[in-house]
């Protein structure tokens, strides 16, 4: 929805040009959650544009951030002073574009087996 200047009060956002609102809904285990998320963009672009974005961001979220985290514990990780949380990270890194460039979709099967 574009942003109407008279509307929006907030100065910390001066350069806001859209408003998002994306309703999400998904089925995780014979239970259905939805999801409202709201964004907010100093971009003018169409809604298939925004939505483009918007996946792409997820996709990333879902293919590099969670299985840092979940896969390889990376939050769960004590490590946090000094080289050894750079070190660790590219480690992570590296075994995940290893693990993808062997063809492996699924990191925690292909671990388990």
């Amino acid at each position: 929805m574009e942003l109407p200047r008279e509307q929006f009060p907030f100065s910390q956002w001066q350069k806001a040009q859209t408003i998002i609102k994306v309703e999400r809904e998904r089925k995780l285990r014979h239970k259905i959650e939805r999801e409202t998320c709201y964004y907010i963009s100093d971009l003018s672009e169409s809604a298939t544009q925004f939505a483009q974005r918007i996946r792409h961001y997820w996709g990333v979220e879902n293919c590099v951030h969670y299985v840092r985290d979940v896969t390889f514990g990376e939050d769960s990780s004590r490590t946090r002073t000094g080289v050894l949380p750079n070190l660790w990270a590219i480690t992570r890194n590296l075994a995940i574009n290893l693990y993808r460039e062997a063809g492996f979709t699924n990191i925690v099967k292909c671990q388990l087996s």
